[in-house]
């Protein structure tokens, strides 16, 4: 699945054909669906540089990607750069991000995740 919607997203991008937020977002989670974590930081990238803005969704589904792919420092940093800005955190953000830390035996830096999620209002 992840790697059909990667070619679909390709000849969009191929047509000049402008992608939302929502495209790549779906995007993105095609790519976490299928355990990859370098496609999803690729695309998340690019919503940057077309000057797109970055949500919840798409920045969740990037950490979860990380999370599969345990690639804690890109999930941390993705979750750190979510704190500081007005995107709300949920459940699945912290524990996706705990599990990334976790896999890879960075209790410190999970405990830390943990700490900022008992301090912060989480739905």
């Amino acid at each position: 699945a992840w790697h059909e919607a990667m070619q679909r997203f390709s000849v969009l991008a191929l047509r000049k054909v402008e992608c939302s937020t929502t495209t790549f977002s779906a995007a993105i989670s095609a790519c976490e669906k299928g355990c990859r974590w370098d496609g999803a930081l690729e695309l998340f990238c690019a919503i940057a540089m077309r000057k797109l803005e970055a949500n919840r969704i798409n920045s969740s589904s990037v950490i979860s990607a990380c999370e599969k792919g345990s690639e804690w420092k890109h999930a941390l940093q993705r979750f750190r750069k979510m704190s500081q800005s007005s995107m709300e955190l949920n459940t699945i953000v912290l524990n996706a991000t705990i599990s990334a830390c976790e896999k890879r035996g960075k209790w410190e830096q999970a405990l830390q995740v943990f700490s900022d999620m008992l301090l912060s209002e989480v739905e």
